[in-house]
Parts: C-alpha cells; structure tokens; sequence
C-alpha cells in the first residue's frame, strides 16, 4: 500500500497534477496533440517516450525492406536502378565499365542474400542504428535551432520526445507505403501525390509533388505543436515555419547532392 502511494507521489508535479501515461501519450498525439504536449512539459523527459516509438519505427520499416524483397518485379526494379546508377556513373567518368559490371554483381549477390534469415537481421539491425544516427542529428538540429534562434526553453532531451513521439503517425506512414509497395509491384518510398504519376528521374516538380503528402504533412505539423509546447513558446507559428523549412530545404539540399552522388538520392525525395 505504502508503495503504491510513492508511485502517486512521483507521478505527480508541485500542482498535484497526475502525469499522463504512456498509452496517454501516444493517443493523445492523435487527438490532441497540443493538449498532450503541454501536460508532458510540465514533467521530466523519460527515455521511453522518445525511445520506444522511434525502436518499434525502425523495426518496423526493417521488417517491410525484407518482406517486399520477396517480390519479384520489385526485386527487378531494384536491380534495374542499381545498374542504371552505375551505368549514370560510368559516362560521368566517376568509374570503369569493369568497375561497374563487378558493383552490379556484388549488388545482385547481396540483394539474393538478403532474402534469408541473414538478410532479415542485417535489415532490422541497419535500420536500428542508421535510423537512430540520422535521429539523434536531425534531432540536434532542431535543438540548435531552437536554442539560439527561437530562444527556447527546452533541452535536447525534449527535442528528442517531440521528434520520438511523432513517430507514431511514421508508423502509419511506413505501414501503409509498404502495403502499396506490393499491391502496386513497385518501390514506393512515401504517401505522396508524387506516385500517382510518372515523372522524369531527378525531376525537380517530382521532388516538389512528393513533398504533397498528408501523412508526411500531419507528422511535421504534430512534431511543429511537440516542439512548441515543450519549449513553452506562446507563439507555435515559429515552430511550424522552422520544421517545414527544414524539411523543404533539407530535402533540396539532398536532392541537388543527389545528383552529384547517386547513393544520396534517396534522401532528397
């Protein structure tokens, strides 16, 4: 009795407010975000709450880069863009055709291991840790950003539960992108209006059109309210125009770099 009472007590900040549980949190990203987040600011950050969310993301999205190796006309296309990146790269001069021809068998080699047992946990395990750096860095940015342009109060540690906590709607995201992945037998790296037509390779309106995603749209507005309410800024407007901002600009900076390096490609969407 006497141990439930303490468990009361810590879970309980000078006002007598009760802090939100867990499962509160993570539904109250759905229904209401501000409100959610303005109760998380009046505790301590926990690990969990940034922690768990963003694991299960990675996990998950490891889990679906094996599942849709199993289907063959992905298997082709992924094949496809392999070469085509080499053979990109070969009239730039940046390798020999001999060169090339040995990357593609390496990279065709590699693609039939990943379809076992071995492949499944190089998949979950890469996505685990590649996730996390890109996280922590992304995360780090925002901090900076916030810290000395938008003056706010919050440490990295809130930065790191806003960005973890919005994971959820990600979750969503991924599950959905891999479900259309194999309905629609071809690599689908987002929700947006850009896979609803063709567009030139290294189209910059396709980089612009890809940006037109409701999930994607959803996930930065939440994670625009995390960081304002966990700063406790009055006004949330900066915050919005600081995560769109960087995720149009971010994007561009990747895409052009994309374009100079091939394997960043990806990244610039």
């Amino acid at each position: 009795m006497e141990n439930n009472e303490n468990n009361i007590v810590e879970n309980e900040n000078n006002s007598g407010e009760i802090e939100l549980s867990f499962t509160d949190k993570i539904t109250g990203v759905f229904s209401e975000p501000s409100k959610t987040f303005s109760q998380i600011a009046k505790f301590p950050v926990k690990t969990i709450d940034w922690l768990l969310p963003f694991l299960i993301l990675m996990i998950i999205a490891g889990i679906i880069r094996s599942v849709v190796m199993y289907n063959e006309e992905i298997m082709y296309q992924a094949k496809k863009q392999q070469a085509e990146m080499f053979e990109k790269m070969v009239k730039e001069g940046k390798m020999t055709q001999e060169q090339a021809d040995k990357a593609i068998e390496n990279s065709e080699k590699s693609m039939e291991i990943f379809k076992g047992p071995v492949g499944w946990v190089i998949n979950i395990i890469s996505s685990v840790v590649f996730g996390f750096i890109f996280f922590f860095i992304i995360s780090g940015i925002y901090f900076l950003f916030i810290k000395f342009l938008l003056k706010g109060e919050g440490s990295y540690q809130h930065v790191l539960v806003a960005n973890g906590l919005t994971s959820v709607i990600s979750i969503i995201q991924v599950l959905l992108g891999g479900i259309i992945t194999l309905l629609m037998g071809k690599i689908i790296m987002d929700t947006s209006l850009a896979n609803l037509f063709e567009f030139e390779k290294g189209s910059i309106v396709k980089f612009f059109v890809s940006k037109i995603d409701p999930l994607s749209v959803w996930a930065y507005s939440v994670l625009a309210i995390g960081l304002a309410k966990l700063n406790k800024a009055e006004n949330s407007k900066p915050y919005f125009i600081l995560v769109f901002g960087l995720w149009i600009l971010g994007g561009l900076l990747f895409f052009y770099l994309g374009k100079a390096f091939p394997f960043l490609s990806g990244f610039g969407g």
